[in-house]
């Protein structure tokens, strides 16, 4: 990409690498700036400053900083440290809204109910720091912690001269994560009570703090091409996709991308043995491994292995493979997952483990290292969700020779291409419908091509030879950021 006139950038998120994280939005926002810089952009962050974030040497930059919401008056302080690829760092440090055991919920997994005031707060911050330390040409927001920055942009700092124009983007990671309070959140948050409409912050009698991005927001973008087209449906909108189908013309699909300084066999650390397209021997050094990491005999080995990495729910096809499970178990396979989630998945993979212990394994937990032997080791990676905005673990084995079996819904259809046996093209398998006989198909399919060495050896390869990092996605969202900033500057030469 031809590189011009660098912009700043300022990005607000309530989770980042390597200092805050609970899920996918944490990688996204450790990752993207650092490309941007390397665009020639400059690139700031805004982070809370939680208990688990570690900083070495920061600045204090703002000791104090008067923050008004409702009848009271909050006073963070703003530090700063510079981060890798000249990325600066802001952090809100505010230790009654911050400083607790994690990040939006309670030891009883419930949120934290003052989880608006929180993050009106940081919004009001982000504010604050584009005006007084960092003056951007755009501001880039994502998730709904980060949604009340674009509503505060339009009205309460509408006639703020050093935010007058400024473009703002609103980045849904999922859309089932809306930030939905009772009412009286609204005044508690600082917010005006005219803002309580079904035409802005109004959703079915609560207070809706994505549905305020989506409407006063410049540009929307969401995780996937797919993913943005399925969220104006009423199957995959949550409520909001009346919202999103009067702003359809201002909607991008920007598919995450993925780190391949950590997610590679050729280079990871962390597993059996590398490998790579030429030379795929240490793959099966990384199978015999994983398999001794669940306690299987290395009899057997030529069987397929099937690998799962996930948060045991619903919205990740639980259920499908809950409903497949007996079926798919008659044929000579094992069966290997990782992760934790609902009661009844959890109860649901143990119970497998116990009736076929030699051919399902099951870890509860967060294992990170495990997690990369199972992309290493398996042949195959199941990821049957019912939605899935744009999904890593699929990229990631592609990489690894670890075909997926998936189904074609956002981000998963996307970067997965069906096996077509004729043209020997394609990298995995999919299937469309919601049900486990559909699921079956899909695999039984991917089984017998397995069956065939020499064909499944090309699906491998197909897969190991994509690139999804994030230097395309970056210079597609620097596209969308030169486009907004020109029509700023346009409006104000007028």
């Amino acid at each position: 990409m031809k590189k011009s006139s660098p912009l700043k950038i300022l990005i607000a998120a309530s989770e980042g690498v390597p200092y805050s994280k609970t899920g996918g939005l944490a990688d996204v926002i450790g990752a993207l700036p650092g490309e941007l810089s390397g665009l020639g952009m400059q690139v700031a962050v805004v982070l809370p400053r939680y208990r688990q974030t570690k900083l070495d040497k920061p600045k204090i930059l703002i000791p104090s900083l008067t923050v008004s919401l409702g009848n009271t008056l909050h006073f963070p302080a703003i530090w700063t440290k510079k981060g890798k690829e000249d990325v600066e760092w802001f952090f809100v440090d505010y230790p009654p809204f911050f400083d607790r055991d994690s990040l939006y919920v309670g030891r009883d997994g419930t949120d934290y109910p003052d989880n608006p005031e929180r993050y009106s707060l940081f919004s009001r911050c982000v504010l604050e720091i584009a005006k007084r330390e960092f003056q951007p040409d755009v501001i880039h927001c994502h998730d709904w912690q980060a949604g009340l920055t674009p509503v505060l942009m339009k009205t309460a700092y509408a006639s703020d001269p050093l935010l007058s124009g400024i473009p703002s983007i609103f980045t849904i990671h999922n859309i089932g994560y809306q930030g939905q309070f009772p009412t009286d959140a609204l005044l508690k948050s600082g917010l005006s009570w005219d803002l309580f409409t079904k035409e802005r912050l109004e959703f079915y009698g609560k207070v809706n703090f994505l549905k305020g991005a989506l409407v006063y927001s410049d540009w929307i973008t969401t995780v996937s091409r797919k993913y943005s087209q399925e969220i104006q449906t009423a199957e995959y909108g949550f409520g909001l996709e009346g919202v999103l189908q009067e702003r359809t013309g201002r909607i991008s699909g920007i598919l995450n991308g993925v780190d391949y300084s950590e997610w590679d066999p050729s280079v990871d650390r962390l597993i059996a043995a590398n490998y790579n397209p030429s030379n795929l021997a240490g793959k099966a050094v990384c199978k015999k491994d994983v398999m001794e990491q669940f306690g299987f005999k290395d009899k057997n080995s030529d069987w397929p292995l099937l690998g799962i990495v996930s948060r045991f729910a619903q919205q990740k096809g639980a259920d499908l493979i809950t409903a497949a499970a007996e079926q798919l178990l008659t044929r000579n396979v094992r069966l290997i997952a990782l992760g934790s989630g609902e009661p009844v998945y959890e109860a649901m993979f143990r119970d497998l483990a116990k009736r076929y212990p030699d051919k399902v394994g099951v870890k509860i937990a967060y294992d990170n290292t495990l997690a990369h032997k199972i992309e290493a080791g398996a042949d195959m990676f199941l990821m049957p969700s019912h939605y899935e905005p744009c999904g890593l673990n699929q990229i990631y084995s592609l990489r690894y020779g670890t075909v997926p079996v998936v189904r074609a819904t956002g981000g998963l259809d996307d970067t997965i291409e069906e096996y077509n046996p004729n043209t020997g093209t394609g990298t995995g398998f999919k299937f469309s419908k919601v049900a486990a006989e559909d699921f079956l198909k899909a695999l039984f399919k991917a089984l017998s091509v397995y069956s065939d060495s020499a064909k499944w050896k090309l699906v491998m390869r197909n897969g190991m030879k994509k690139d999804f990092s994030w230097k395309n996605s970056a210079g597609q969202y620097l596209d969308l950021y030169r486009k907004l900033a020109q029509k700023k500057s346009a409006s104000k030469t007028q």
